[in-house]
């Protein structure tokens, strides 16, 4: 069946995004202490349930000094007929698929691309994936090898926090060091057997990352420490970080070679697809066998209805909120020492404690460093009581995308 695409323009001014909108930039310039959110929310209001889309703002002035640049929208895609939604998504924003397949290619080399396809193609077969398919189709519609590598890539770090008072919500940051990934993030509208839910991501990618399904529960990974081996932490020691971050890396995978269970990412889609609700959520994320370790946030609809659900090789812990939590890339209720893949681990999970603990700004005014960071390509609000979503497309600390508003 054909999908229905509700906002193109996107699509039509990709290009326009790449000189973007620097957030400190915003703030400091504009409105000073207000806060980025307060920049934005004066640059384009949007209604309730549709993208910011007031065209008569799009030169208005910050400040009145300097023009603001014109940003696209974010677009959104109706895939709820599809039985097949990552390869429907590919088709329709194929552009979007390609500059991400290209701009991977561009990072990993194309023979490490290949190599790497190889290895993922037959690991998935090995274990049956239930995405295999679709993943192999959508490799198939690419220019060239990638598709089942790319659709096992876990190489992110995240900031999320969680408050479960009245109305429980979540606030995200994904940070992921590939380009790109701002300027070419889409919302899908996905059902499964449980309902209907909104997949915050990339055509081509069958899993999830983040995702809210009003009315049960908002849902996003943030990836756990590496276990650090003694090279690493040698390498670690002597100022070499991306050395000691590589060797751990490497040191791993024969294990994850082993492991038969769901990629994190696939696993999300699945909750998303078929758990009624908080509850069901939470226990197929805690007991579900996993490929790799996870580090999942989980916010319901009743008040007390969050959580971070930490997830390691043979262990798990469960962090309630109460009222609130956050989750970076460190353990928390797990005894396992490792290296967090991304930076400001410890300092982006502090911000966010000390963020929750007063009145949360609206309109994107938390979102300010260590949380926004050189890596963010993606902020988001949810709201699944009300199905409140505030999402932002960043590439490092500039906004590329207007802010999307859906209710």
């Amino acid at each position: 069946m054909a999908h229905r695409k509700i906002d193109d323009s996107a699509e039509q001014i990709r290009k326009t995004a790449s000189h973007g909108t620097p957030i400190n930039s915003l703030h400091r310039r504009a409105f000073g202490a207000i806060g980025m959110g307060a920049a934005i929310a004066t640059l384009s209001k949007s209604a309730e349930a549709t993208n910011v889309s007031d065209t008569r703002r799009r030169g208005q002035m910050i400040a009145d000094t300097e023009p603001m640049p014109m940003l696209p929208n974010i677009p959104v895609f109706d895939l709820r007929q599809e039985s097949a939604p990552a390869l429907a998504a590919l088709h329709a924003a194929p552009m979007r698929a390609e500059a991400l397949w290209r701009g991977a290619r561009a990072r990993y080399t194309a023979p490490g691309l290949a190599l790497a396809d190889r290895a993922s193609r037959r690991w998935l077969a090995r274990n049956g994936n239930p995405l295999l398919p679709e993943i192999s189709a959508i490799a198939e519609a690419l220019p060239g090898p990638g598709g089942h590598a790319l659709n096992l890539s876990y190489e992110w770090g995240c900031t999320a926090g969680l408050g479960a008072a009245d109305a429980p919500f979540m606030l995200r940051v994904l940070d992921w060091d590939l380009k790109g990934l701002g300027e070419q993030l889409c919302v899908f509208r996905q059902a499964g057997p449980a309902g209907e839910w909104l997949n915050l991501g990339w055509p081509g990618f069958a899993g999830s990352i983040t995702a809210l399904a009003p009315g049960r529960f908002g849902i996003a990974i943030n990836q756990p420490p590496l276990p650090e081996g003694a090279l690493a932490r040698a390498a670690r020691g002597a100022g070499a970080s991306f050395l000691g971050l590589a060797v751990d890396w490497l040191a791993i995978r024969p294990e994850r070679w082993r492991h038969r269970g769901l990629p994190p990412a696939h696993l999300l889609r699945l909750v998303c697809d078929t758990a009624p609700d908080y509850a069901a959520a939470l226990a197929m994320l805690r007991d579900t066998p996993l490929a790799a370790g996870a580090i999942f946030s989980l916010a319901g609809i009743k008040t007390g209805e969050a959580a971070v659900i930490e997830r390691a090789e043979t262990s798990h812990a469960v962090i309630t909120a109460a009222p609130i939590a956050a989750a970076a890339n460190g353990w928390q209720g797990i005894a396992n020492p490792g290296a967090p893949r991304w930076r400001y681990s410890a300092e982006r999970h502090a911000a966010m404690m000390a963020l929750l603990a007063g009145p949360v700004p609206s309109d994107f005014g938390w979102l300010k460093p260590p949380i926004a960071n050189e890596g963010s390509r993606l902020a988001a609000m949810m709201s699944p009581a009300t199905g409140r979503l505030e999402l932002l497309g960043m590439e490092g600390s500039t906004a590329v995308t207007r802010p999307l508003y859906l209710n």
